[in-house]
């Protein structure tokens, strides 16, 4: 499992708001399976298994975050970025400090 020491570090890719968290992410498409890959300091790395054709990529990564976080499709929506690698996706429901842990852990 990934594990980079910016998890402890302030987290720029991470924004709290009133109902729940913003993730700064930088997809990566096409890859052999969907996964966390690590952390910058600026985003997160997620690898989508979906090109990044007709929005399948974006389907896929709101897809992996519901799953991830065990939250339904609907509380997760691509706030920025449609059309380009790095994205701000809002996931309600979730507090900073439960989706840092999920993230650290590797696991919700």
């Amino acid at each position: 499992m990934w594990y980079n020491e910016n998890m402890n570090n302030e987290c720029k890719w991470l924004q709290e708001t009133k109902d729940g968290v913003v993730l700064t992410v930088k997809a990566v498409p096409r890859a052999a399976k969907s996964e966390i890959a690590g952390v910058d300091d600026e985003w997160l790395r997620v690898r989508v298994k979906a090109p990044p054709v007709d929005g399948k990529a974006n389907e896929a990564l709101v897809k992996f975050f519901a799953e991830f976080y065990s939250l339904p499709k609907g509380s997760v929506s691509i706030v920025s970025g449609d059309t380009a690698r790095l994205k701000r996706i809002r996931i309600t429901g979730l507090a900073a400090d439960k989706a840092k842990e999920a993230l650290s852990a590797g696991r919700p």
